[in-house]
C-alpha cells in the first residue's frame, strides 16, 4: 500500500480526482491519529488551490449523552455503536448526490461533549468534502455503505508513543484527570483502536501524519 509521506503530492492526488466531479474523501485512524488536523489542513489546502472545499467529521454523528447513559454506552463513548452510523451514511449518500441545495451537517463540541445539528453547511459548489472518523472501513453494519460513498479513504498513522501521549493530553484539555484520561485511553481508546487497525488494510492510501509535517504551527 502506498504511504504518503510529501503534502504536495498528497494535494495534487486530491485536485486530480474532482475531475470526476464531487469527492468525497474520507480520513480514519486510531484515536489521537491526526485525522481532524489531516483533514481541516487538507479543505484549507484545498481551498486554497481554488478548490471549494468542506470538513465535516464523523464525531458529529456520536449519540447525545443521555442516549448514551439510557443505553448503558456512556462508559465507552467512541465505541462504535455510540454513534449513529446509518445517519452518518445517509448524510454522506446525500452529500454525494445533492448539487442543488445546501447540505447541513452536524458537528461535535467537545467543549461540552455533544453533537450540535446543523452546524456545518455544505454548499452547492463545494467540489471536495473531507470526513474523518474511526470505522469509516470498518465492514460490519452501515459502514460498507459509508465506505461506498467514499471516492477515497486514507488511512491516518502516526508513531504509536505519540499518538498515545497526545491522546491522553487531549483528555486532560477538554476536563479528565490525569489519572482518569490514561485510565481511558487504556480501557476504552485503545480497545477501540483495535478494531480500527484491523480494517487498514481496506484503505487507498495510508498518511504518515508526522512525516507530512501538517500538525506543526507553520504548516
Amino acid at each position: 500500500m502506498d504511504i504518503a509521506d510529501d503534502p504536495q503530492a498528497l494535494l495534487a492526488r486530491a485536485k486530480a480526482l474532482t475531475a470526476q466531479g464531487r469527492v468525497l474523501i474520507g480520513i480514519a485512524g486510531c484515536p489521537g491519529a491526526g485525522k481532524s488536523t489531516a483533514a481541516a489542513w487538507l479543505a484549507r489546502a484545498l481551498d486554497q488551490a481554488g478548490r471549494p472545499a468542506v470538513q465535516v467529521p464523523m464525531d458529529g454523528f456520536h449519540l447525545a449523552n443521555a442516549e448514551l447513559v439510557r443505553l448503558g454506552r456512556r462508559e465507552r463513548k467512541g465505541a462504535i455503536d455510540t454513534f449513529d452510523g446509518h445517519g452518518y451514511r445517509a448524510l454522506l449518500e446525500r452529500v454525494a448526490a445533492e448539487r442543488e441545495a445546501v447540505v447541513y451537517a452536524p458537528e461535535f463540541d467537545r467543549r461540552v461533549g455533544e453533537p450540535v445539528a446543523g452546524s456545518i453547511a455544505v454548499p452547492s459548489e463545494a467540489e471536495v468534502v473531507v470526513t474523518e472518523g474511526n470505522y469509516l472501513l470498518d465492514e460490519e453494519g452501515p459502514w460498507p455503505r459509508v465506505r461506498a460513498a467514499l471516492t477515497e479513504v486514507w488511512y491516518c498513522e502516526t508513531p504509536e508513543p505519540l499518538r498515545l501521549a497526545r491522546l491522553v493530553a487531549r483528555h486532560e484539555r477538554f476536563g479528565k484527570s490525569p489519572e482518569r484520561a490514561r485510565s481511558w485511553v487504556a480501557d476504552v481508546d485503545e480497545r477501540n483502536a483495535e478494531r480500527i487497525r484491523a480494517a487498514r488494510h481496506r484503505a487507498d492510501l495510508v498518511i504518515d501524519f508526522d512525516a507530512l509535517g501538517i500538525g506543526r504551527p507553520d504548516a
